[in-house]
């Protein structure tokens, strides 16, 4: 494993992509402690699961909306959706006088004739 200072980074990232590429792990420390892991992305680690666990993060934070957080998961979207609501994330996030106003406009809505 090879260990980079948060200093050595700009320096040195040319290497750190080369350890990756390799598939070797890397630890970056701040002041001689550690502060992160840099995983490479391989085959066996997204079989682990990472990739669900990745779009969780992304579509956590906003960063992927919920249908390629689905994709890149691997799940179908109502699947995913089910799996991350079951991890306390909401899926809806409605300020909730947004909900309100929206939720009225349902009761202005015409009635179903059924034609």
């Amino acid at each position: 494993m090879q260990t980079f200072s948060i200093r050595e980074l700009r320096e040195r990232s040319g290497e750190l992509s080369r350890t990756a590429e390799q598939g070797q792990l890397s630890l970056v420390t701040r002041h001689g402690q550690p502060l992160f892991v840099g995983v490479p992305f391989t085959e066996e680690l997204l079989r682990a699961g990472v990739h669900v666990a990745l779009a969780t993060r992304l579509f956590q934070s906003g960063d992927l909306p919920p249908g390629r957080a689905a994709r890149l998961a691997g799940m179908k979207l109502a699947d995913f959706l089910a799996y991350v609501s079951s991890q306390g994330i909401a899926v809806v996030d409605y300020d909730p006088a947004e909900l309100g106003e929206e939720l009225a406009g349902f009761d202005v809505l015409p009635p179903n004739t059924g034609d």
